[in-house]
């Protein structure tokens, strides 16, 4: 099994532990947990969870695109929440981001984060289809640094 290691330096910080942003193994993507951060890794809309899910969302679309995938192709999200309370606000981006689609979900109120101001993180599982995505090419994306081999 192939996997290529994704990062988008470009547009995303480096990881602040021993782990890439997303890994591509055959037809699955696997995006680690992310926060909502800029390129320079300062936390976005602090105390806004509404902007925090955007920018978390923005940063996995850059991740899923750099493997060739869309929202349309997560079968699998979780998220990992501060206050459960912040829910409902959450679901209004989720349901603009994955429109129709509705991938698997999980959400888990936690006591913290990696990020002291991150009001949440977000991780996501995509499947692939080759056939109809226009072949393997597909899956090495734009502009991503990727690194054949393990996962971190």
């Amino acid at each position: 099994m192939e996997r290529l290691r994704i990062r988008r330096p470009d547009l995303l910080p480096e990881p602040i532990s021993h782990y890439t942003d997303a890994v591509a193994a055959d037809n699955l993507v696997f995006v680690s947990g992310i926060l909502p951060v800029d390129p320079d890794g300062n936390i976005v809309g602090v105390g806004d969870v509404v902007r925090q899910t955007e920018q978390i969302f923005h940063n996995i679309e850059v991740l899923l695109d750099a493997a060739g995938a869309t929202f349309d192709d997560v079968v699998k999200v979780s998220l990992f929440l501060l206050r459960m309370g912040d829910r409902e606000a959450i679901n209004t981006v989720r349901q603009r981001v994955f429109g129709v689609s509705r991938p698997a979900s999980t959400l888990v109120e936690v006591s913290a984060l990696a990020l002291p101001d991150a009001l949440l993180e977000v991780e996501t599982i995509a499947v692939i289809d080759r056939a109809s995505a226009g072949g393997a090419g597909r899956t090495h994306g734009r502009a991503a640094a990727q690194v054949p081999g393990g996962t971190g």
